[in-house]
């Protein structure tokens, strides 16, 4: 190619904005954007999360209109999060295989009343156990990988059989997807879709989500560390995802979004696989927050959510959602 000015003038091309809309490279739509949404034990009404703007714990039953009106708005995906009484936390997170558990009735509640809409949910343990972690700690207080996906495969079989479309491991233990993606399959689950979060990173964007299920008293000064990925690296958040896929996931996580586009980008390039990618609560909330301060307009949102289709993103988890598409309604 050998284009000279001024026979070749690029700013031609942005001359007006119609011009701008129909020669974009990239084009988010309401199709692209699944809103996760915190569902609470003991509440009537919705309550609001300091650290989150405009982000709430809903009841089990108030849950049902919140979804409707996302799905009048074209959001056709939702991703569950339960915040468990702190009674029904221990040391080995039982109740997250208790097929009467929050999420399972929240599924199956919402899933009568709206089957189309997609539901995904999490399988970890440290919304169900008293030291925050997402896994069962041994005597040194190390998380037992095996240990941990005996009780993995138990949550993710009852979580199927309430009816949840997409079973999203979010653990990072080893070995846990062929686990339980055999699990499901000897239980004739044959079509319940795995997202793995394949490459999840020991990040310090999670402050408010912690805060939202209510888990942050029980990790206290505690990390994740030895489970999950360091954000010093890429090649290894490939071996991520090429075990995984080759353990049975139907699609990729790389969480979280804006500081890993690159490993979004290498993941889309490499494997060519529906790849998700999450915008979580620390980079929702900095956002929001410096908008409600004046320091960045509004826009800041879709500019960043366009970067996520950019580097290769095919949905993306925002909660933004809501907003996102009452503006490209």
């Amino acid at each position: 190619m050998n284009r000279k000015f001024p026979d070749t003038r690029l700013r031609r091309l942005r001359s007006n904005p119609s011009l701008l809309k129909i020669t974009a490279e990239t084009n988010l739509t309401v199709d692209d954007l699944i809103q996760p949404i915190f569902v609470k034990e003991g509440i009537k009404k919705a309550e609001a999360i300091e650290s989150m703007p405009n982000v709430n714990r809903y009841s089990k039953e108030g849950v049902i209109d919140y979804c409707k009106s996302l799905m009048d708005l074209g959001i056709k995906a939702i991703a569950l999060f339960p915040v468990i009484d702190s009674k029904k936390k221990d040391l080995e997170g039982i109740e997250a295989f208790n097929r009467k558990n929050l999420i399972c009735g929240t599924v199956e509640s919402i899933k009568k009343k709206i089957p189309e809409l997609v539901l995904i949910v999490d399988v970890a343990l440290d919304p169900y156990t008293v030291h925050g972690h997402d896994g069962i700690l041994d005597k040194k207080d190390y998380v037992d990988n095996d240990k941990t996906v005996e009780v993995l495969k138990k949550q993710a079989l009852v979580l199927a059989d309430a009816g949840a479309d997409v079973i999203a491991p979010s653990d990072m233990m080893d070995g846990r997807i062929g686990a339980i993606r055999k699990e499901l399959e000897l239980n004739n689950f044959f079509n319940t879709v795995i997202l793995s979060y394949a490459a999840k990173y020991s990040s310090k964007f999670y402050g408010p989500f912690r805060e939202a299920v209510q888990s942050s008293s029980n990790l206290g000064k505690g990390n994740k560390d030895s489970y999950q990925m360091s954000p010093h690296n890429i090649n290894e958040a490939l071996h991520e995802v090429e075990m995984d896929l080759n353990e049975g996931a139907d699609a990729v996580m790389v969480k979280p979004g804006m500081p890993y586009l690159d490993v979004i980008r290498a993941v889309k390039e490499k494997f060519k696989v529906p790849t998700f990618a999450y915008q979580v609560s620390g980079e929702y909330s900095m956002l929001k927050g410096a908008i409600e301060k004046g320091w960045l307009q509004e826009e800041v949102l879709m500019e960043v959510l366009h970067s996520f289709k950019r580097a290769g993103s095919d949905c993306i988890l925002t909660y933004a959602a809501e907003e996102v598409a009452q503006k490209l309604s």
